[in-house]
C-alpha cells in the first residue's frame, strides 16, 4: 500500500456519514459498505452526531417551492453554521477515497478566442461572461486567462440560457444559492443536468423534470442585458444600472455625487459595451485614460471596440499601445497581428505573432494565426513548423481541422 493509498483508507476513520438524495455512481447500500470499510459509522441525515452528509448527484434535494434553506433542516444547517457537519458532493467523496484522480495530468484549455469560436458567438461575448464572474480562467499566462473543459461546458449552458433570453443577474442568484450548500458542486450550470426550453430553465431530477407549479423557476422578468440577443436592451433589474443606462454623447462624466471615479467610468464603460452602445462605451474608456493616464488593460478594451466598429487603423493604434505600456501583453500582441494582417500588412503581422509567441511560446493562438501568416507569404517550412505547434498545444481547438489539412508535408520542423 503506499502513502497515498494509505491516507485515503484513514480519510473516514470514526466518522459518522449521512446519504442525502440519490447517489449516481452506486446504489447507497454499496456506498454505505464502502464507507465502513473505511472505518466510518453510516447514520441518518437527522442524526444529531453526523459529522459528514454527502449529497447524491443523481438528484439534488430541490425544488421551487424550496429554497436551499430548506434542503436541510434546522439543526443540520445549525451544525454547518457551527462547523461540526460538513456537506460534500458524491465526487468529492470518491476522491477522498481515492477512487477518482481529482485532476487529469494533462488539460486541454482553451484562450477566450478559440472559446468563442467553438460556442459561435463573438469573444466580447466570452469577455463578458469572464468580466461578470460566470466562468473562471484556471490560469493566465501574461494577462491571457485559458479555461478548462468544465468551463467550456459552463460556457456553452450560458449561450443557450442567455440565448433564451434568462436574466443573468437570476442566473448568478441562483447559482450563488446551490454554491451556499454544494462547495464542492463547484461548476453547477456543467455538473447538473438543465433543460432549456424557450425562457424557461427546467432542472432534471431523477427520471422527471421539476416544471412549474412545484418545481425549479428562475426569473425571466428582466431582458438580459449580457448575451447573444440580436437587439440587446439597455433595462436591467438592478436599480444601481439606471446611472450607467442614462450615460450618452455627450457623455456626462458627473452624477450628484460628483464626478465619476475611474472604477465607475470603467463599470460604465463595460455596461455600455454590453447594452450595444459602442462608440459611447470607446468614450468612456478614452475619459478614463484622460482622467487617470494611459494603462494596458483600458487601452486593449478601447481597441477591440474599435476593431469592432469597424475602425482598423485606430484599433491597430490602440493595440501598438496596450504593448508599448506592457510589453507582456500577448493577447494585445496577437490582436495587434490580426488587425495587420486584415490590412495586408502580412510582415508586420508576423512579427507582431512572433513577439507574442517570444513572451509566451505555447500560445497556441499566435502559433494559428503565424502559420496562416506564413502560408500567405509563402513561407512553407515555417508555417509547418507552426501548425505542428498549435496542434500540439491545442489538439482539440475549434481551428484543429484546418491546422491538419494545411500539414501537407512529413516530419517535423
Amino acid at each position: 500500500m503506499d502513502k497515498r493509498h494509505g491516507e485515503a483508507s484513514r480519510v473516514l476513520e470514526g466518522k459518522r456519514v449521512a446519504f442525502v438524495g440519490r447517489l449516481a455512481s452506486m446504489a447507497r447500500r454499496d456506498a454505505a459498505q464502502l464507507v465502513r470499510e473505511h472505518g466510518a459509522t453510516v447514520v441518518d441525515q437527522a442524526d444529531p452526531t453526523v459529522h459528514l452528509a454527502v449529497v447524491g448527484e443523481e438528484e439534488l434535494p430541490f425544488s421551487s417551492a424550496a429554497g436551499p434553506d430548506e434542503w436541510f433542516d434546522a439543526p443540520t444547517r445549525a451544525a454547518m453554521e457551527r462547523g461540526t457537519l460538513e456537506v460534500i458532493a458524491e465526487t468529492a467523496l470518491w476522491q477522498r477515497l481515492g477512487l477518482v484522480e481529482r485532476e487529469q495530468e494533462i488539460q486541454r484549455l482553451y484562450t477566450p478566442a478559440m472559446l468563442a469560436e467553438l460556442l459561435g458567438v463573438p469573444v466580447a461575448v466570452v469577455r463578458r461572461w469572464h468580466r461578470r464572474g460566470l466562468i473562471h480562467p484556471v490560469r493566465e499566462v501574461r494577462r491571457l486567462p485559458y479555461f478548462d473543459f468544465q468551463e467550456v461546458a459552463t460556457a456553452r449552458r450560458l449561450a443557450e440560457l442567455l440565448a433564451a433570453g434568462a436574466s443573468p443577474k437570476a442566473i448568478e442568484r441562483k447559482l450563488a444559492e446551490l454554491g451556499r450548500y454544494l462547495p464542492h458542486v463547484q461548476r453547477p450550470l456543467a455538473q447538473l443536468s438543465v433543460i432549456v426550453e424557450g425562457k424557461d430553465i427546467l432542472l432534471r431530477e431523477g427520471d422527471g423534470l421539476i416544471e412549474p407549479g412545484g418545481q425549479l423557476r428562475f426569473d425571466f422578468d428582466a431582458v438580459a442585458t449580457l448575451g447573444l440577443a440580436a437587439e440587446p436592451s439597455l433595462e436591467d433589474d438592478a436599480p444601481g444600472d439606471a446611472a450607467v443606462v442614462a450615460v450618452s454623447l455627450p457623455l456626462r462624466l458627473e452624477t450628484a455625487e460628483g464626478p465619476l471615479s475611474a472604477g465607475q467610468m470603467a463599470s460604465a464603460a463595460a455596461e455600455l459595451e454590453e447594452a450595444g452602445q459602442l462608440e459611447a462605451a470607446a468614450e468612456m474608456y478614452r475619459a478614463l485614460m484622460a482622467a487617470e493616464g494611459p494603462r494596458p488593460e483600458p487601452c486593449f478594451m478601447l481597441a477591440e471596440l474599435l476593431y469592432r466598429s469597424g475602425d482598423l487603423g485606430a484599433a491597430r493604434e490602440r493595440y501598438y499601445m496596450a504593448v508599448e505600456l506592457d510589453e507582456d501583453y500577448v493577447e494585445a500582441r496577437a490582436n495587434l497581428g490580426c488587425v495587420l494582417a486584415e490590412q495586408g500588412h502580412r510582415e508586420l503581422a508576423a512579427a507582431a505573432f512572433e513577439g507574442a509567441l517570444r513572451y509566451h511560446p505555447d500560445y497556441a493562438d499566435a502559433h494559428y494565426h503565424l502559420a496562416r501568416t506564413f502560408d500567405e507569404l509563402g513561407r512553407r517550412n515555417d508555417a509547418e513548423c507552426h501548425w505542428r505547434a498549435f496542434l500540439d498545444h491545442a489538439p482539440d481547438s475549434p481551428w484543429a481541422d484546418e491546422a491538419r489539412a494545411r500539414l501537407v508535408q512529413p516530419g517535423g520542423c
